[in-house]
């Protein structure tokens, strides 16, 4: 038997194929769709996986606006952000946030889901979220997935 077939690939920035794909919202529970776009994002859901590159797709989410919180979510939960200054801390809840930028929402959920590090802001950009069904994204040829 020869074992020097049995090699592990690890993937680098050269070698990596990314793709574009894109996700309807519409009608999808929070939590759920953004633990699916946030293990695409990180290329966890491919065999070629490497924990320290940036291996997964670019993300386009559209219907943002469209999306459900089950429960008492949509009034009770609260994003808290911080100014900087004394008394600065600010609280909103999604309903407000939907309201003024529905996008917003899930691209804090995704956000949460991902590394705290170098690696993690950097993948956050491969992820692209709209409140309607248009994107800007026609000439890379993204592929429609239902999750």
């Amino acid at each position: 038997m020869n074992t020097l077939s049995y090699k592990t690939v690890s993937a680098n920035a050269k070698t990596v194929n990314k793709q574009w794909v894109v996700v309807d919202a519409e009608g999808e529970i929070l939590g759920r769709l953004s633990s699916k776009i946030a293990m695409i994002i990180r290329g966890k859901n491919k065999p070629g996986y490497t924990p320290h590159v940036d291996c997964g797709d670019n993300v386009i989410v559209i219907n943002a606006d469209k999306v459900k919180l089950t429960g008492n979510k949509f009034e009770q939960k609260e994003y808290v952000s911080y100014t900087g200054y004394p008394g600065g801390q600010r609280f909103i809840s999604p309903k407000e946030l939907m309201a003024k930028h529905p996008e917003r929402v899930i691209e804090k959920a995704v956000r949460g889901m991902l590394p705290k590090n170098r690696l993690g802001r950097a993948i956050y950009g491969n992820l692209h979220v709209y409140a309607g069904t248009k994107h800007p994204h026609e000439a890379q040829q993204p592929t429609a997935i239902k999750l």
